[in-house]
């Protein structure tokens, strides 16, 4: 116990002991010295008796026992010695006076064996030994002032403390995507696997430009789950990065398919196929034509996302509508593509308010829009369908109406009949205008996608807030039980917030069960941060004053990923966590690792790829398309005018102004 009467008798023990010692040293100069304490006349009868019964005892038998007995109880004086601590004492200055000290102790009897006087080699042995004692005495000092702590003084950022077990083993199923990479455990580097065994949960990847997103992420997905068989879609922002892995990808596991799937690209900049996402078999009801123009007009402007209610942003999406549920009506969708519905819009209001007017499905939809112009309140009908005409018509584009009027293949990729891998390339010149048709392609995909008794499918989005989806969140709750796996790319919450809507943005975040994040900042790694939990962390304090110096640990729960180390990932370095499933359980879910590339592999399989077959395609065709579908709508407008007027029972229909 820390009392003063403890720590007094303590100190006593101590000195007497250190005391015993001294005795024994002296003793032992006195015996072998003893003709030079003659010479000096420093011999006494008394001495001598007291010398003589000692030696009696068998103590001088040996020339070293006496020695080892001095050094023996210093030692066990040194043991209980508290020096004040010093921070900056090390323990190899303390070690390496005792050795010397030692060494020197013991080696001082050579001194007999030189050619001098008695007195000289008496005097130069004692002070020798006692040159050799001090050392050890030093040292034995030197070491209670050391601060016994582990604390690591290197570790300024307490880096080691923010380590944790990960899951080491490779957990592998038939819809898995497996990534192996190594971790730090302490002062170790260990090896790990990110087992996404459940990609069907969604998959979110996060990381700034240049953190490796798509090099270290997501071509492992696409090349994983091609070679299990799914039927793939992916949106490559910047074409043809990923379709170009996909499409070799393709080539080398076609053999995993029951059926070979066929592979598709659209790409407005160099057309490949066509497909028509306005396919009228796939038009079901008028609900499917509102949905496909809330797209395509929340694609072109995208600060409507936000205003989702208000009266000047839905009446465009329902004049959209009408006319796209008219063509789908018109001889059984003969002309329901984009493209008629972007050049019916720009008709004159006498004309294109009387063809809506024919269709009842629609009437509740446009009676508004047909009284205003009746009653000529134009203000107002300008507000409700300008900004609709305005924004459409920046998709008139003979590419894109040649690649929206085709129809090369469907949109249902995973029939298990006729499994498809499809890519849609955007250009980030044209984000905003390629982003929206590509937008409505995806809606209609997925509507097609998300059904029971289907091939499983993997949804690949690169850059994913470049493109909007209505009720993305859905598409992750509902899916998982038709086998359709997400991966979304992104680099930032805001940037999701931004181009989403708060609202949107927090449920897609908070509804993805595996993340897997690259350097991020700000709130995005803050969020993250608090995601990945905590983990029970060593904690010590040194406290130093003239008196004492203490030392306390403990144990606290700290983050396990603070929000800094997210800010500070190297490329390459990932932390996250993942989602597992009722049959197969992952204790060890949250990662902070690098993954592993064997990057003279990859640059060997880039090389070698093959490249996307180009269609062999005249401007002439392009051109001759685009008049074609021009002339298609006048001859709509035209034959459906003439029809009404040449009966007197229709003729009052017909609106002239």
């Amino acid at each position: 116990m820390q009392t003063g009467e403890n720590e007094q008798a303590m100190r006593k023990i101590l000195d007497m002991t250190r005391l015993i010692s001294i005795l024994f040293l002296g003793i032992h100069f006195y015996y072998y010295c003893y003709r030079g304490f003659v010479k000096w006349n420093l011999t006494m009868n008394f001495t001598d008796r007291v010398l003589t019964n000692i030696a009696a005892t068998g103590i001088f038998r040996d020339f070293y026992w006496t020695k080892l007995l001095a050094l023996g109880f210093l030692l066990m004086a040194l043991l209980g010695v508290k020096g004040r601590k010093d921070e900056g004492q090390r323990i190899t200055p303390a070690l390496g006076y005792m050795g010397l000290g030692v060494l020197v102790f013991f080696s001082s009897g050579f001194i007999f064996r030189l050619k001098a006087s008695t007195e000289v080699l008496a005097m130069l042995y004692m002070i020798v030994t006692t040159l050799g004692y001090l050392g050890v005495l030093t040292g034995g000092t030197l070491l209670s002032r050391i601060i016994q702590s582990h604390w690591n003084r290197d570790d300024i950022f307490n880096l080691e403390n923010e380590t944790f077990p990960q899951e080491e083993r490779l957990l592998e199923n038939a819809y898995s995507v497996n990534l192996p990479a190594r971790y730090r455990l302490k002062a170790k580097l260990r090896s790990s696997w990110i087992n996404i065994i459940n990609p069907f949960r969604g998959l979110l990847v996060l990381g700034t430009p240049g953190s490796g997103k798509s090099y270290f992420v997501i071509q492992h997905v696409i090349k994983q789950h091609i070679a299990k068989g799914f039927a793939m879609f992916i949106y490559d922002f910047k074409y043809d990065d990923l379709s170009k892995i996909a499409y070799n990808a393709y080539l080398k596991h076609r053999g995993a398919y029951a059926v070979v799937p066929e592979f598709y690209v659209i790409n407005f900049d160099q057309i490949m196929h066509r497909c028509n996402p306005l396919e009228p078999s796939t038009m079901l009801d008028i609900t499917d034509a509102a949905e496909s123009a809330r797209t395509i007009l929340m694609g072109l402007n995208r600060e409507w996302i936000k205003k989702q209610g208000d009266f000047f942003v839905e009446s465009p999406i329902n004049f959209l509508t009408a006319i796209i549920w008219y063509l789908r009506k018109y001889q059984d969708g003969a002309f329901c593509t984009l493209p008629h519905v972007i050049e019916l819009m720009q008709a004159d209001y006498d004309d294109l308010f009387t063809l809506l007017r024919m269709e009842p499905e629609i009437e509740v939809l446009i009676n508004p829009f047909v009284n205003a112009y009746i009653n000529d309140v134009m203000e107002q009908l300008e507000g409700q369908i300008a900004s609709a005409k305005i924004a459409m018509a920046r998709l008139s584009s003979p590419s894109l109406y040649y690649v929206m009027s085709g129809n090369d293949f469907t949109l249902d990729i995973n029939d298990p009949k006729a499994p498809k891998i499809v890519c849609m390339g955007n250009n980030p010149q044209k984000i905003q205008t390629y982003g929206a048709v590509l937008s409505l392609y995806i809606t209609r995909l997925i509507k097609q996608v998300n059904q029971k008794g289907k091939l499983k499918a993997s949804l690949v989005f690169d850059e994913f807030p470049t493109i909007y989806l209505n009720h993305m969140d859905s598409l992750i709750a509902t899916a998982r039980s038709n086998k359709v796996a997400t991966c979304l790319g992104i680099q930032d919450f805001s940037q999701l917030r931004k181009d989403y809507g708060k609202e949107q943005a927090d449920v897609l975040i908070n509804i993805v069960g595996n993340i897997i994040s690259g350097q991020v900042a700000g709130d995005t790694a803050k969020g993250l941060s608090e995601r990945f939990g905590k983990i029970m962390q060593d904690r010590e304090s040194i406290s130093i004053n003239s008196g004492d110096t203490s030392i306390s640990k403990n144990k606290q729960l700290d983050l396990a990923v603070p929000a800094s180390t997210i800010a500070g990932l190297s490329s390459g370095a990932f932390v996250g966590v993942v989602a597992d499933d009722p049959q197969e359980k992952i204790q060890l879910k949250a990662f902070h690792a690098e993954i592993i590339n064997d990057h003279k592999a990859l640059l060997e399989e880039e090389q070698g790829y093959q490249e996307i077959g180009q269609q062999d395609l005249r401007s002439e065709q392009i051109q001759q398309n685009y008049k074609a579908i021009k002339e298609d709508v006048r001859s709509i407008i035209e034959t459906e005018i003439q029809r009404l007027l040449q009966h007197p029972a229709t003729a009052h229909l017909v609106l002239k102004k």
